[in-house]
Parts: C-alpha cells; sequence; structure tokens
C-alpha cells in the first residue's frame, strides 16, 4: 500500500509557502485557527459562483489582510468596490477583526488548478457531457504553457448507476520530484444525481532555488 500525500504540502518546506501567515502563542493558536477557518468559510460562500484561485490570509497586530485572487475581479469588485466593503462589513462583524481586502486578477488563468476545476465542475454542474468538458480543460491549459495537466474525476458519470473514476491526462506530472511546480486542488460538482469529485494537477516546471 502507497501513503498519498498533497502534492501542496509535500513542496511547502521547500519551493511552496502556506496560504496562511500569522503567529500565534500556544493560548492564541486555537483561537486564531478558527478565526482563519471562518474567514475562509464565509468567503467561500459569498463567491461560490466567481472563479477564484487562492485566498492569502496574513494577520498584523489588530487587523487582518486577506488576499483574493481570482480570473474576474471586476465581479468581486463590484461598479465601485461596494462588494469588497460588503464583505468586509461581514466578516469584521463575525469575527472582531479589522480587515484589508486586496482583489488581485490571475493573468493566466487556465494556469490555475483552483480556476480549471471550477470550470469543470460548472459545465458539469450544467448538464454538459463531462468528457467534453474535461477535454477542453486539458486543450486549453496545455495551450497556454503548461507541461503537464491530469485531471480525475470519480462519482455517478452521466447519472450512471454505479460510481466510477476516471482519469484524464495530457503531457508530463512528476509527483515525486519536489522542484516540480505542482498546484493542485480538489472540487465537488453537485449534479441532480448525485457529488462528483474533481481532482486537478497542473505542471508548470520546475523551481530552481539557490
Amino acid at each position: 500500500m502507497w501513503h498519498k500525500v498533497s502534492p501542496i504540502a509535500f513542496r511547502i518546506p521547500y519551493i511552496l509557502t502556506w496560504k496562511s501567515s500569522w503567529f500565534a502563542d500556544k493560548r492564541g493558536y486555537k483561537d486564531f485557527l478558527g478565526v482563519d477557518l471562518k474567514i475562509r468559510t464565509l468567503l467561500k460562500k459569498e463567491l461560490r459562483d466567481i472563479p477564484v484561485g487562492d485566498v492569502l490570509i496574513s494577520k498584523e497586530q489588530d487587523f487582518i489582510i486577506v488576499d483574493i485572487f481570482t480570473a474576474k475581479a471586476a465581479l468581486i469588485l463590484g461598479k465601485t468596490g461596494e462588494n469588497v466593503e460588503r464583505m468586509k462589513t461581514i466578516l469584521q462583524n463575525k469575527t472582531g477583526y479589522k480587515f484589508t481586502i486586496n482583489v488581485k486578477e490571475i493573468k493566466k488563468p487556465d494556469l490555475n488548478a483552483k480556476i480549471v476545476g471550477f470550470m469543470v465542475a460548472n459545465q458539469i454542474e450544467k448538464r454538459m457531457p463531462y468528457k467534453r468538458a474535461i477535454k477542453q480543460a486539458i486543450a486549453k491549459t496545455m495551450e497556454k504553457g503548461a507541461q503537464g495537466i491530469k485531471i480525475k474525476v470519480g462519482g455517478r458519470l452521466n447519472g450512471a448507476e454505479i460510481a466510477r473514476k476516471e482519469t484524464f491526462k495530457d503531457g508530463n506530472i512528476p509527483t515525486q520530484t519536489i522542484r516540480s511546480n505542482i498546484d493542485y486542488t480538489t472540487v465537488r460538482a453537485e449534479t441532480i444525481y448525485g457529488t462528483i469529485g474533481i481532482k486537478v494537477w497542473i505542471y508548470k516546471g520546475d523551481i530552481f532555488k539557490k
């Protein structure tokens, strides 16, 4: 039997870093970890229909900085930034901290695993055949310069009675090489015949540090 490890956690000490950047002592760690999870849950609920990449959280002395990376910044900002102010008010009321929210646009969304997974899940939920949705996503990602992509789906595919798993792959995915820059995510597509799980790996090349 092999041991499965998240490609992100596997590379954190070497070429990747944490999604949350803050320090707390033994007494305050549990409380702020709860705040961190609450922030991510609230943002996921508020931005559920928007393609969002990473959400980075960093804590200063008396306020929290949240960086939201998205493919469509205009949808989050609104016409005059009213959506950001609304989210800031919700987070402040729920957690008691002051917030600074920065919305940053991803230049190449087809190379972001979370956005690719979101688009595939969105198309499956709209009853597009899963093979067509996945093959289109793979073709777009490879066109944008990815060195490899793998998408795995599992569940009642196309409404089949018996659940099964299928894997689609193009290019190279060196999962055991630590210097390989691999973006990974898991997404759920909620369909009328059940939940379909989607895993996405995107290989963007190697990172060499001095």
